[in-house]
């Protein structure tokens, strides 16, 4: 390991956290995703903890429509000798789609999707039918909201006042993961690699100042078994830096998407049948296409060309959900003209914090309006325009009511986010 703090390099480091946490806590779990960082972490915790004669668990959630090497390096890691009890869920979660503005949530294991599923369900693994959660899991629910309750209910189980969930991130991934480890106020006794997430639960990171050079290189060193889709991406032109293969379809992840067809098309071919705009991010996926931050219209048209060029593709698929964005908008529109003052001539392209200044004089906690904002509103497929400080209104559920008649799931809206979620609910208990 070439990277030395204070005459301690990470993988020393890594062994004091670790065996601290055993220190502290009689109750530990792992959270792995089969990608190389948690595989690395949990196979010199083992280690660690069969010095001590230490158990510890793991907690896996499993999303049906990833590669075949990753369910296979799982079974592998199964096999370690200090895991007490292993949580392999396949469970229904809202898991998050960023290749697909017709279906920007997806949920893997869903019953009703039984005959798309990616692969059979595992026999060990921990279902909707006869998992011991018992009232915690929702389905459709978000995966982290799950995740914070999970180490309730082994607390509860184990009957202890605290619990240490440790978790393979690594910061130089991202300049949001070090400002939250970095600065981080809620910590365990003066600890920059921890974070209490609720009383006597604490999320721990004892590998968050490695790089991705010392996880190939304890992998090298220690003759640790790995991910095989990492070594077939590098054989394939895909550089260490730029390889994601945990939950492909999520806004880092989906980098990686146009590997699968030449890595794994077996799967590949399921999979395009499974999660809707998967082939589409394996096209676009290096571009700003799928982007919703980095979003970039052609360079021949303005913003407000731009939205309209979406509103008329979408109204290609789907009248319905075309006409409900233009109704949207246009109360939008009225709004401004009678409230700010803005006819829609005036409606600027693109608007910067400092030209909203200018304008305005000071900034309007995101009461301004230019086309770019409402394009990116259409991108998202915001169905009830939070962006645009919106909530569900009646005319909405009505709409609601008429695509979900005739498009089913395809659109991907019911799961949006968490209002439009109830407010499928609501319809369906108005049915029963």
């Amino acid at each position: 390991m070439s990277k030395i703090y204070l005459e301690k390099n990470v993988y020393e480091a890594f062994k004091e956290r670790i065996n601290y946490l055993f220190d502290e806590f009689e109750l530990i779990y792992l959270s792995v995703s089969g990608g190389k960082d948690s595989s690395v972490m949990v196979q010199l915790t083992n280690v660690e903890a069969k010095k001590r004669g230490r158990k510890f668990d793991v907690f896996y959630v499993d999303y049906e429509a990833q590669y075949k090497s990753t369910i296979d390096h799982l079974y592998e890691l199964k096999k370690l000798s200090q895991i007490r009890d292993f949580y392999h869920l396949c469970l229904p979660f809202n898991s998050h789609n960023a290749s697909s503005v017709f279906q920007p949530n997806w949920q893997p294991w869903l019953q009703e999707d039984k005959d798309k599923w990616v692969r059979e369900m595992p026999e060990d693994c921990i279902n909707e039918f006869n998992h011991p959660f018992g009232d915690l899991f929702i389905e459709g629910e978000e995966v982290e909201s799950f995740m914070v309750k999970f180490p309730k209910w082994l607390m509860n189980k184990h009957e202890k006042t605290k619990i240490a969930c440790v978790v393979g991130i690594r910061t130089d991934e991202s300049m949001n993961r070090f400002r939250a480890i970095a600065f981080g106020k809620n910590i365990y006794k003066n600890l920059n690699w921890t974070t209490e997430i609720k009383k006597g639960i604490y999320n721990a990171y004892p590998i968050y100042d490695w790089r991705t050079e010392d996880i190939w290189h304890s992998v090298s060193k220690f003759n640790l078994s790995f991910n095989e889709s990492y070594e077939m991406m590098y054989k394939n032109g895909m550089g260490i830096h730029e390889q994601r293969i945990c939950q492909p379809y999520g806004a880092d992840q989906r980098v990686s998407l146009n590997q699968w067809a030449s890595l794994e098309p077996e799967t590949w071919s399921k999979v395009v049948n499974r999660v809707s705009g998967a082939n589409f991010g394996n096209i676009y996926c290096k571009s700003n296409l799928l982007g919703h931050n980095g979003t970039e219209k052609p360079d021949h048209l303005t913003w407000e060309e731009y939205t309209v060029f979406l509103l008329e593709s979408l109204g290609m698929y789907s009248p319905e959900l075309r006409d409900h964005y233009v109704r949207k908008i246009n109360i939008f529109f009225d709004y401004f003209e009678k409230e700010e003052g803005v006819k829609l001539t005036e409606i600027k392209d693109e608007l910067t914090p400092k030209n909203i200044k200018e304008k305005y004089g000071e900034e309007t906690n995101g009461k301004w309006i230019h086309w770019k904002r409402i394009a990116k509103v259409i991108e998202k497929n915001d169905f009830s325009c939070r962006s645009l400080s919106y909530g569900i209104t009646k005319t909405d559920r009505e709409d609601m009511v008429k695509l979900k008649n005739k498009w089913g799931k395809l659109l991907g809206i019911q799961e949006n986010t968490k209002e439009m979620r109830n407010l499928k609910k609501n319809i369906e208990n108005e049915k029963n």
